[in-house]
């Protein structure tokens, strides 16, 4: 198995949990947005420090499992991790029972 066929199936299987998150659970729009926050953190983050690690020789991928994409030094398969635990850990603490969040509005002021 490719290392790029690996990364898709995480990926797909994150997506589906959440699919199912948001037709279960219904979260507000801001969680949503909070996932997509901590999404684009974790990339970014992936990008800097994979590509020190590559770059500093710590680690090697076989050339072959790899689509030959890269972002810096990272192949694009590595965001798949990051990507699926954005949409994956939320989505199941939210399945196994924590309390959905609620929109918030505007409290009225008591007298």
């Amino acid at each position: 198995m490719s290392y790029s066929l690996l990364s898709v199936i995480v990926v797909l299987v994150a997506g589906a949990v959440a699919a199912l998150c948001a037709v279960r659970v219904r979260p507000p729009a801001r969680w949503w947005a909070g996932i997509a926050v901590v999404g684009l953190v974790l990339v970014v983050l992936t990008a800097v420090f994979d590509s020190v690690m590559i770059l500093a020789d710590l680690y090697r991928y076989q050339e072959a499992t790899l689509s030959g994409l890269r972002i810096g030094a990272a192949p694009v398969e590595d965001f798949a991790w990051p990507v699926a635990a954005a949409l994956l850990l939320p989505s199941v603490w939210l399945l196994l029972g924590a309390s959905a969040p609620r929109a918030t509005s505007p409290r009225k002021e008591d007298g």
